[in-house]
């Protein structure tokens, strides 16, 4: 049996990053801390109290990395797919799904993570190159961003995309669907492919990617366009003790529909929680209704991020994913409704509707909705960000991947690629995330690029924005406390303070005597969620 009082000690433990604190032992009871000090007086409390004392042998132990944006059920499907990053030609590409369709019986023959700007050939995959490697199989193979996908001629038909009259499908100069899907034709897609999955599959997807992240050190998410058969069964995990992290879910807010060219949505799940008076942190046990999520514009990868001026490469300002109207309805029912909003919002026209709509609301800062990416922003949209008390969850690993921003922006516009250092600087809570699996769900990867801005890959956008690099301690800070905060949680996670839920992390060395280079090479050794553990030895 479990011990209910423990104490770890010959430890170095980082309490908190802002300020710097830390001790050699803590005291867990229940799940959380008691006490935070020295070794000798932790184990003299806990011999006293009959509790099991646990040598860190001078290990250093960090609070748990909270994931304030993922998708949850995406990345356990990505666990088991076909990994596609990296991939430098259509050529490599069409060899690797002929190769991974011989290995699998699967339906469907799924990718992930392959980006044009990397081809040899400088195009985009078309359905006849997949063509070339499966035709008798729907074949769905999706960018590295999540906005865009090429599918091939038998995917294209099931989802019925070929003669559809939608902006997201693709078409060359004669009018022919190249098999090319963004944004809604894409959702589109992935719905026909979800059509095909049992719960039982939801389950197995959540639950191998919630072992996942814990592994990397991960004890805290917020998984964001939550779907039903994703909240049910977020629901059985946590009824059968299957969820090894805590879990704070933002609800799609239902399907979205074209009439008479604005943009409308089955509000059918707020409705509901209404009804029901379900607000923000109902739940029980290691799961949690967070908010809801609205996918407001698309990726700069894509060109479908909605910018207020041209892309600097190609005649576009991208475009929104929803109306003015549709947006100010969903708010507006959520913040009435207790539930916190996790707006995506990359372009920086879109933040500026994002921005107006918030602004309309009695209150704003009080429910600390969310900006999701944040990806172009404007030092005037940063002050009218901290004004309105207006938090935001960004992804710093995007600096890295996003290595062609300067050529999508252009030199003018590169200064407010990803402003990470002048948010933290104005006041603006920010809370880490991935994005996982669009970026590497590893947290110290994300912690090196915040670090680092791509400066040792050479990134041209660090030219620019050198001065937007924040502090270790910062990184550290926001990945616990400023996500913490971000999911409302600040009271019981993101330190290691006395009252805090004993979630914490030993690591293979202290960060802050590793170098830049090694930040991205600290390993998990032990991941503990309540004080038990939940992976490592």
């Amino acid at each position: 049996m479990k011990a209910l009082i423990a104490a770890f000690v010959n430890g170095r433990i980082y309490v908190s990053f802002r300020p710097l604190k830390v001790v050699e032992a803590i005291l867990v009871a229940s799940g959380r801390i008691i006490h935070a000090g020295s070794g000798e007086e932790v184990r003299k409390i806990a011999e006293e109290l009959g509790g099991e004392v646990i040598d860190l042998n001078g290990k250093t132990v960090l609070p748990g990395f909270i994931d304030s944006h993922l998708h949850l059920e995406e990345l356990g499907m990505a666990l088991e797919t076909l990994d596609l990053r990296g991939v430098g030609s259509i050529v490599e590409l069409k060899e690797r799904v002929r190769e991974y369709s011989e290995r699998v019986r699967t339906t469907w023959i799924l990718g992930h993570g392959w980006d044009q700007e990397l081809f040899e050939e400088k195009r985009w995959p078309t359905r006849w190159d997949l063509d070339e490697a499966v035709d008798d199989r729907p074949v769905m193979l999706s960018r590295v961003c999540l906005h865009a996908a090429v599918l091939n001629t038998r995917a294209m038909e099931m989802a019925r995309l070929l003669d559809a009259d939608l902006q997201g499908v693709v078409r060359d100069d004669n009018g022919e669907a190249i098999g090319v899907v963004k944004e809604e034709a894409f959702e589109l897609a992935r719905e026909k492919f979800k059509e095909t999955l049992s719960l039982e599959d939801y389950e197995h997807f959540v639950r191998r990617a919630t072992d996942y992240v814990a592994s990397l050190g991960i004890t805290a998410v917020g998984t964001v366009s939550v779907e039903e058969k994703t909240l049910h069964a977020l629901s059985n995990l946590e009824e059968r003790g299957e969820l090894k992290v805590r879990v704070f879910a933002y609800l799609d807010p239902g399907k979205r529909e074209v009439k008479d060219g604005s943009m409308f949505g089955n509000l059918d799940v707020l409705g509901a929680l209404g009804k029901l008076g379900i607000k923000r942190g109902f739940g029980r046990g290691k799961l949690r209704i967070a908010g809801i999520k609205i996918l407001a514009d698309g990726s700069l990868g894509a060109r479908t991020a909605w910018l207020s001026e041209p892309y600097a490469d190609a005649n576009t300002k991208g475009y929104p994913n929803v109306s003015r109207d549709f947006l100010e309805r969903v708010v507006r029912e959520a913040h009435g409704a207790g539930l916190q909003m996790a707006v995506h919002g990359i372009g920086d026209a879109t933040i500026d509707m994002i921005l107006d709509v918030y602004s309309s609301l009695d209150g704003p800062g009080g429910m600390r909705h969310r900006i999701e990416h944040a990806s172009i922003l404007r030092p005037d949209q940063i002050e009218r960000m901290a004004k309105l008390g207006v938090v935001a969850s960004v992804q710093p690993h995007f600096v890295i991947t996003d290595w062609w921003a300067v050529r999508r922006v252009g030199e003018e516009r590169a200064r407010w690629v990803y402003p990470f250092g002048s948010m933290i600087r104005a006041g603006i809570v920010l809370g880490f995330g991935t994005d996982s699996p669009i970026e590497p769900t590893n947290p110290w990867e994300t912690v090196y690029a915040a670090v680092t801005r791509g400066k040792h890959e050479g990134v041209e956008v660090y030219r620019y924005t050198e001065y937007e690099r924040v502090t270790l301690e910062e990184a550290l800070w926001a990945y616990t406390h400023g996500s913490a905060y971000v999911l409302h949680s600040e009271n019981d996670l993101g330190t290691l303070e006395e009252g805090k839920l004993a979630d914490f992390i030993v690591v293979d060395r202290d960060p802050f005597e590793a170098g830049e280079k090694e930040l991205k090479e600290i390993r998990v050794l032990g991941t503990y969620v309540g004080g038990e553990r939940v992976w490592g030895s």
